[in-house]
């Protein structure tokens, strides 16, 4: 698999664990044990499960350091599911902080090489 390719796949992979995120704040406004809350609750052990397996998958191309920099982009993900799904507000420092998040992101996988 090439460089690219591993880095979209984890990219991807780290949405989805995001995503596993707003799972399980949904099941945590529900009523314990109700079917919606078993449901979000599933939904959320399922992202994990699948992210777990994916992860492993791509540490054979890309070092852990570089791999486990790269998760700093869920920081980025939870402020904009946040706002879209919570309607929670993004202030400057959330996003100057998400800014030195990336660019953090980007000096370790130009430096990878």
């Amino acid at each position: 698999m090439n460089k690219i390719k591993t880095y979209v796949l984890l990219n991807i992979m780290l949405l989805m664990l995001s995503f596993g995120g707003i799972l399980s704040k949904l099941a945590s406004k529900q009523i314990f044990l109700s079917i919606p809350f078993i449901l979000l609750y599933f939904g959320t052990i399922l992202v994990l499960f699948l992210y777990a397996i994916v992860w492993q998958q791509i540490l054979k191309y890309i070092p852990l350091t570089v791999a486990y920099a790269n998760k700093g982009v869920c920081l980025i993900w939870g402020l904009i599911f946040g706002k879209i799904f919570f309607g929670e507000i993004i202030t400057f420092n959330m996003i100057l902080g998400a800014i030195v998040v990336f660019l953090g992101i980007l000096m370790v996988v130009s430096d990878e090489g």
